[in-house]
């Protein structure tokens, strides 16, 4: 018999033999890439859940510096009222000695609120002067002014801001064009 042939049934003993090695390998393949697709899981889902932490710890941030707006609005009338009341005294009130301690304490009472105001982030926006800016001022009115049109010449109520965010508008009037 001649070595250089081989019969079916020697073929197949011969694949048989390697199969073990050839399903092997295959396994081991399959096994690499369910591996490598669940590295790329866990990385998208640490990923997502530090995103997650980033944006709660932001939420919680806002929350924290702005959760007193809603009083901040609210104690804005009583710093209006009381600037109103201070402007409505007649000097004839300020210099009489028996109103002189109202009108102290009244004085100091505004500069008390100024200051807890200052401490809270809530600072008053720059008008009068100013270009008009919708984001930060609500015109209310044109004035014939010689000033440059769209130029804030009168407030009529202070806006005011709470860190970064509009607490409320200045009220406003601008020069108006064409005076």
């Amino acid at each position: 018999m001649n070595e250089d042939t081989t019969t079916p049934e020697d073929l197949t003993a011969e694949t048989a033999a390697e199969a073990p090695e050839v399903a092997e390998h295959d396994r081991y393949a399959a096994l690499e890439a369910e591996i490598a697709d669940l590295k790329s899981k866990a990385l998208y889902a640490a990923a997502e859940a530090q995103n997650i932490r980033r944006r709660l710890e932001k939420d919680a941030a806002d929350a924290k510096a702005y959760a007193a707006t809603g009083f901040a609005r609210d104690m804005l009338s009583i710093a209006d009222n009381l600037a109103r009341a201070l402007a409505a005294l007649p000097e004839a009130a300020r210099a009489d000695e028996a109103l002189k301690p109202f009108v102290a304490g009244m004085e100091a009472t505004a500069r008390e609120l100024d200051g807890i105001f200052q401490r809270h982030g809530i600072t008053r926006i720059a008008a009068v002067g100013m270009p008009l800016d919708p984001n930060r001022h609500q015109a209310m009115l044109e004035i014939p002014s010689n000033e440059t049109p769209g130029t804030i010449v009168q407030e009529m109520q202070p806006g005011y801001m709470l860190k970064d965010r509009l607490l409320r508008p200045a009220m406003v009037g601008v020069a108006k064009s064409g005076s």
